[in-house]
């Protein structure tokens, strides 16, 4: 196990007989001493094995005064180190001396998070994960408003007027948008590290001590707090809103950070109502609505990025659900979220081709409105195109519902059915045809152009 320790989170190392005792240990004649030693005492009658005892107790005393590394070995690792973690020729060297260590070990390396780029050395946070920037100035392409900071400058009017209001974040409150509020609430936001499954039992604490917590988190951290969700908020039924940040397909983060799973676990959960805008004002509303005009337990999921496409006619509602397009069109689009806008921009190219659509929009995607489900079951064909995981998503609930409207017409479902891989947004949406071509094609391949 190598222990990359980039925040000097443990102590360095004291001293020239720290350092001897780390640089001897990692030789191949130091574990054959040893080994030889151990023997030797374990056979010598009545006094060898106190010896051996004795030796042991006074070596790991030493060792944790002067690098308290009794903790790892306490777990059954061999500790060695600290180590510089950038220098590749001494790192080389430990890894070829431990390979002849028959035992678990662990490898305490110091480095420096953004080693050798001066403006990353200086504001590690917020080269972590970025998009484009300036390599000659350090500074960030310009992006514009994105969800996120949205979400933390309406937590931020918000908590101004109401003292119950607390941020909880696991150590992303940059990248969830809340360093403002941070900032301007410092008794009232708390990051609880990398501990999503603590973050969300603390927000149930938080929330039946009377204070309404919102849990910022991206949707791919989120499913470590599944247990905790059901037993410590659910269950509970106390007051506690989750804004999920990055839901959806993340792009340029990768293929760990997709947030395509969210809608389908929290599908699972009794009680729970999810709420997923596609605009920056239907953001807040559901913001506000999450956290004044919904009882119990509640989520908000957003995507990464910027708002897209939105019609010049399309009005905040503030409803379970919208219709738009035309009512008496006998195909219908399902969706919510970013998709909307595609949906928007197929229904253009399709009107080109001789079919008209009617779009049912899900504001809130848990529970679906009977609403919505009447609204869809008038057409004859029903295409739900979801960026989310297909089994148990939304769009699987959907389908059963129509179904039990006495629906007769067909129903098409596009979801994700696997793993998404690394690319662009645009190339994974493309490739996924959750894109506007990708319903246009999926449309005209069941209705033909008329």
């Amino acid at each position: 196990v190598v222990l990359n320790d980039n925040k000097m989170s443990i102590s360095r190392n004291v001293g020239s007989m720290a350092r001897y005792l780390a640089r001897i240990r990692t030789e191949p004649s130091y574990f054959r001493i040893k080994g030889r030693v151990e023997g030797a005492l374990d056979h010598i009658p009545l006094i060898g094995a106190p010896l051996h005892h004795g030796l042991t107790s006074a070596k790991s005393l030493l060792k944790q005064i002067l690098y308290n590394s009794t903790f790892f070995e306490d777990m059954g690792f061999y500790y060695y180190g600290p180590f510089d973690g950038h220098d590749l020729d001494k790192l080389i060297e430990v890894f070829h001396n431990v390979k002849s260590i028959d035992h678990p070990v662990l490898l305490h390396v110091l480095t420096k998070k953004g080693k050798g780029y001066p403006f990353a050395e200086q504001n590690p946070g917020a080269f972590h994960g970025t998009s484009g920037f300036d390599v000659q100035t350090g500074k960030a392409a310009p992006s514009g408003q994105t969800f996120s900071g949205v979400f933390g400058d309406c937590l931020c009017r918000l908590a101004e007027s109401d003292g119950r209001i607390c941020a909880v974040t696991a150590a992303m409150k940059s990248g969830t948008g809340l360093v403002r509020f941070a900032q301007k609430f410092p008794k009232r936001f708390f990051d609880t590290g990398i501990a999503e499954e603590h973050a969300v039992t603390f927000c149930g604490g938080l929330a039946a001590g009377g204070m309404l917590p919102v849990f910022a988190v991206y949707s791919t951290f989120l499913q470590r707090g599944y247990d905790q969700m059901i037993h410590d908020v659910a269950l509970q039924r106390v007051k506690v809103v989750l804004a999920v940040d990055h839901a959806g397909i993340v792009g340029e983060d990768g293929e760990t950070h997709q947030g395509i799973f969210d809608a389908a676990y929290l599908n699972t959960i009794p009680g729970v109502k999810v709420f997923s805008p596609s605009y920056y004002d239907e953001l807040q509303q559901c913001l506000r609505q999450a956290l004044y005009h919904t009882p119990g337990f509640a989520a908000v999921r957003y995507p990464r990025g910027a708002q897209l496409f939105r019609p010049c006619d399309f009005r905040l509602s503030g409803r379970p659900f919208d219709l738009y397009g035309g009512a008496e069109a006998t195909v219908a689009v399902v969706t919510y979220g970013r998709l909307f806008s595609f949906a928007c921009l197929a229904r253009l190219r399709l009107e080109k081709r001789g079919i008209s659509l009617r779009i049912v929009k899900l504001n809130r995607i848990k529970p679906v409105d009977d609403g919505a489900v009447r609204s869809a079951a008038g057409a004859e064909r029903v295409f739900f195109f979801e960026e989310g995981i297909r089994q148990g998503g939304v769009g699987e609930r959907f389908g059963f519902l129509l179904s039990q409207s006495g629906f007769r017409g067909r129903f098409y479902l596009h979801a994700i059915e696997g793993f998404v891989a690394h690319a662009t947004m645009a190339e994974s949406l493309n490739g996924l045809g959750l894109d506007d071509a990708g319903m246009e094609r999926a449309i005209l391949t069941e209705c033909g152009a008329q």
